[in-house]
């Protein structure tokens, strides 16, 4: 692949410039900040494009660093290549939000599809991490003397083990174990123990909630004190009701001036016997002799005494007579005192009687006065007071009823208020149980939470345990190919580096050899120099010659990338850059660009004679 010409609109503190390159030796002078590195970044960019990064590495990324100074937004250029007799244009447009890729086959006039082959092919097969590492050269000397021969062993390692810049074998080893060692203290040993545990505490606790005695019949025996609680208030108010009336009841046997059923029997029992006696006597006086009768006994008294003195005065009247005087006398006596003795008599008892009446009368119009409020002494009367009095021993029954049913109602009430007690009890008795249920169910789901955890741990173990087993495995599959790595790619690599080795030392060194500990041995004839004995200039003579190397055997198919230095000469005398820049021209037939702050490179080429293009920046 050959890099024909650059055109950027804008990038970095490049602004609408073009830039031409020859098949050959190219030489882009520029002094120190003229952009050199901007260019070489861009090509790179061109090929692989430029991301920016996130967070706090996002300040310091290739994005941020070549965004275009003057603001314009243009961020994005183009570059056109030759590929296998083909010339494609590359446009790229960086800007985050509107990233395009254009790649255009002038050949054959028409845009391709920007595919991985495609890009494959014009970058020679090389990845990013391979472009940088080999064919895109920086500054060779970048460390110390000491730290130059760890950096280069450490190069030459990844090379010789892996057959690839971007597989640190030494590094992915230490790597996998370090990983292995964070593995491993992530891992939970007694999670197992645990979570058996754990599952049996579960079982253990499930067995006794499902007991009869955790059924909740809290809301049962709620409802059924609500029940009985209704049924209190209900015969409370029948009671209430039953009071009022028994006691509505005594008022009005008060208000009767009667205090029970026996005072209205007593009562009754009296005015019928009083009433009885009134009849009897009014019937008696009735059937006693009036006052005529009595006048006529008198009369007839008064006669026979009459007759007995007229007899007694002139008893000659009796002369003839069959009875004699004294007899007369007698008789006739006898007989006014009888009939004076019946008149006085009849005249007693009738007075009698009518007394009796009286006094009956003046008890039984008290009587009537008092519970009928009437004077009157009839039949009438002695109904209403039988209606009355029947009234009364009525509402006697009803309160006596009503005493009974309050005395029921008083046991029911008894009887409902100790199954509330009782209820009330259970009640407590549940709440108790349902608050030790909720203890067991918040334990419970405390364990299956840990259970939860744990299982999830044990889960977390066995994916641990599988990376363990991947890495152990990894080791082992790495260890077995980076032998069979170092068996072939590694002799081809000494190969193509000794013998490159042996050019741009001229001669000083004819091969490089690597032991199994990964130590580089330079070859002279008369014995094998190590690598800390070597100067700093053969040190970067021999980094070259590693990354000449693995860039001839790491790209694939007919075409090789531009070989590009980026003031990679800065260190070297120049007698050594002389060497180094006729052994480049002859070594590597592809495309060269060399990016210097120096005149001598090109100095150095038009005394030798070695055909270049010069471009200034």
């Amino acid at each position: 692949m050959r890099i024909l010409n650059l055109h950027i609109n804008g990038f970095g503190k490049l602004q609408n410039r073009d830039f031409s390159f020859d098949s050959g030796l190219n030489v882009v002078y520029g002094q120190n900040e003229a952009g050199k590195s901007t260019l070489h970044t861009f090509i790179r960019g061109m090929l692989f494009g430029i991301e920016k990064q996130r967070g706090r590495a996002s300040k310091n990324d290739l994005y941020s660093k070549y965004e275009p100074w003057e603001g314009s937004g243009t961020y994005e250029g183009y570059m056109r290549v030759e590929s296998q007799g083909e010339i494609f244009r590359i446009e790229r447009r960086f800007v985050k939000k509107d990233q395009q890729l254009r790649i255009i086959n002038e050949t054959l006039g028409r845009e391709e599809e920007p595919s991985a082959a495609l890009l494959d092919r014009l970058r020679c097969g090389l990845s990013e991490t391979a472009y940088n590492n080999t064919v895109s050269i920086g500054q060779l000397k970048c460390a110390t003397d000491s730290g130059m021969v760890a950096e280069l062993r450490n190069y030459i390692a990844n090379l010789n083990t892996s057959g690839s810049l971007s597989l640190n074998i030494t590094r992915a080893s230490a790597y996998l174990k370090s990983q292995r060692r964070d593995l491993e203290s992530q891992l939970l040993p007694q999670a197992a123990l645990s979570y058996t545990s754990i599952l049996g505490e579960i079982r253990k606790l499930e067995q006794e909630i499902s007991a009869p005695e955790y059924e909740n019949q809290l809301s049962a025996c709620r409802d059924k004190k609500a029940a009985l609680k209704q049924q209190l208030e209900e015969k409370q108010k029948e009671r209430e009701n039953l009071i009022q009336k028994a006691a509505r009841g005594r008022q009005l046997l008060a208000g009767s001036q009667f205090d029970g059923r026996s005072s209205i029997l007593s009562c009754q029992e009296n005015v019928r016997q009083l009433y009885q006696n009134y009849e009897s006597s009014q019937s008696l006086c009735k059937k006693a002799p009036g006052r005529g009768r009595i006048l006529l006994l008198i009369l007839a008294a008064l006669l026979c005494i009459g007759c007995a003195g007229y007899f007694a005065a002139q008893p000659q009247r009796l002369q003839g007579f069959f009875l004699t005087l004294p007899v007369v006398l007698g008789v006739l006596g006898a007989g006014g005192f009888i009939f004076l003795a019946l008149a006085v008599l009849l005249a007693l008892t009738g007075n009698r009687y009518k007394r009796s009446m009286t006094a009956e009368y003046v008890q039984l119009r008290e009587l009537f006065q008092k519970y009928l409020g009437d004077t009157a002494v009839t039949p009438e009367a002695m109904a209403a007071f039988e209606k009355r009095t029947q009234e009364l021993l009525r509402l006697c029954d009803a309160i006596d009823q009503s005493e009974q049913t309050l005395a029921a109602l008083s046991q029911e009430t008894a009887s409902l208020q100790k199954e509330e007690e009782a209820c009330s009890e259970e009640i407590e008795k549940q709440q108790k149980i349902q608050w030790e249920l909720e203890k067991k169910l918040e334990h419970l789901a405390s364990c299956k939470t840990q259970a939860e955890a744990l299982k999830r741990s044990l889960s977390e173990n066995a994916r641990i345990q599988e990376e363990i087993d991947a890495i152990d495995l990894a080791q082992e599959t790495m260890t077995n190919l980076s032998t069979s790595i170092r068996d072939s790619f590694g002799l081809y690599l000494n190969k193509t580096a000794s013998e490159l080795i042996s050019s741009i030392t001229g001669g000083a060194y004819g091969s490089m050899s690597i032991d199994q500990n990964l130590n580089v041995f330079m070859n002279t004839p008369s014995r094998l120099v190590p690598l800390d004995q070597v100067s700093t200039g053969t040190m970067d003579q021999i980094h070259l010659a590693v990354r000449l190397a693995a860039a001839k055997l790491m790209q694939t198919g007919p075409d090789f990338m531009p070989l590009i230095f980026d003031d990679s000469f800065t260190l070297y005398d120049d007698e050594r850059l002389k060497t180094a820049l006729k052994w480049l021209a002859s070594a590597y037939e592809n495309q060269i660009i060399i990016f210097t702050c120096h005149q001598r490179e090109a100095q150095l080429l038009t005394a030798n004679q070695v055909p270049f293009r010069m471009v200034r920046i």
